[in-house]
């Protein structure tokens, strides 16, 4: 396990060409999973674990590594599973999301493998564990799933979405807007429906679209049917997350940025991903802004700039 995140410097050459690498682990049982490597600081056995009074089921305990005192969470009861038996046994993925640095209990990793996101499907509609998907691949003929692992985080600490009343102004951001939109592109339900929340006491309309081959098509569909010369006349900022299955965040940017009808279109990418190169993808690939999830008066305050540079 001691090699399994060295050359991180050449895994940010998959970043804009619609490539990942997904580090794969089980939870009980033969079923894969995959995590995002780029989310991934550090893959261990489990250390000993310390008990908290009045934590989450689904937390374990903290564990303290590196001088960071980090919870660590059964990921296989945060789906409706089993818990972990044998703790010792196990293995912590640790990894940061949203602005936090989390543990991730799970059963055992395997390995490291490329993929393009074009290969990264939508889960299949339906109830149960799938719920707990943002999406799904094939390796060696098996089914991976993707967690979604901002729903998992949201309910165990739910995210604030209210915006700041001195961030909501006066109404101003609506005067720059008229009758258009705000495009959200997002994999996660949660994450989507957390973005909705906080631009709506700006008085923003927003459409959703759940990954980033759906979002393009269809904001060249409006820029066809709605609008004479450009799409800013019906759409006046997307946001959009960077991990999403078949057309990841970057590609999706890259691709409005060469077309025409669609270029002048101001793009924030919203992640959770974390890393260094972000700066330099969002210049890559024209993007206009990049932030962290997830601050709801951060949010705002950029859909405010970025609206009224139009």
């Amino acid at each position: 396990m001691a090699g399994i995140l060295d050359s991180v410097n050449q895994r940010t050459q998959l970043v804009g060409q619609n490539r990942l690498e997904l580090l794969l682990f089980k939870l009980k049982g033969r079923q894969r999973f995959g995590i995002n490597v780029f989310k991934v600081r550090e893959v261990l056995q489990c250390p000993p674990l310390t008990n908290l009074p009045k934590t989450n089921a689904y937390i374990r305990g903290v564990a303290h590594i590196r001088g960071q005192t980090i919870s660590v969470i059964d990921l296989s009861m945060a789906v409706g599973g089993p818990a972990i038996e044998n703790i010792k046994d196990g293995f912590i993925i640790i990894a940061e999301y949203n602005r936090s640095v989390q543990g991730f209990l799970v059963g055992g990793v395997e390995r490291i493998v490329n993929m393009n996101w074009e290969k990264i499907m939508p889960p299949p509609d339906g109830a149960g564990r799938y719920s707990y998907l943002t999406a799904v691949t094939e390796i060696e003929d098996e089914l991976v799933e993707i967690l979604d692992v901002e729903k998992i985080l949201s309910e165990i600490s739910p995210v604030n979405t209210e915006v700041s009343a001195s961030v909501i102004g006066d109404g101003e951001i609506q005067k720059d807007l008229g009758e258009r939109i705000v495009f959200i592109a997002d994999d996660s339900a949660v994450a989507r429906n957390q973005v909705k929340r906080a631009l709506e006491p700006l008085g923003v309309q927003t459409e959703l679209a759940k990954n980033g081959k759906e979002a393009l098509l269809r904001l060249r569909e409006i820029a066809e049917l709605d609008c004479k010369n450009d799409i800013t006349e019906r759409v006046g900022l997307l946001i959009s997350d960077v991990e999403m299955p078949e057309m990841d965040g970057y590609t999706l940017t890259a691709e409005i940025k060469a077309d025409p009808k669609l270029a002048p279109l101001h793009v924030i990418l919203h992640t959770s991903l974390s890393g260094v190169f972000n700066q330099a993808m969002i210049e890559k690939v024209g993007a206009d802004d990049f932030i962290a999830k997830f601050n709801p008066d951060e949010l705002a305050t950029a859909v405010k700039k970025w609206v009224h540079c139009d």
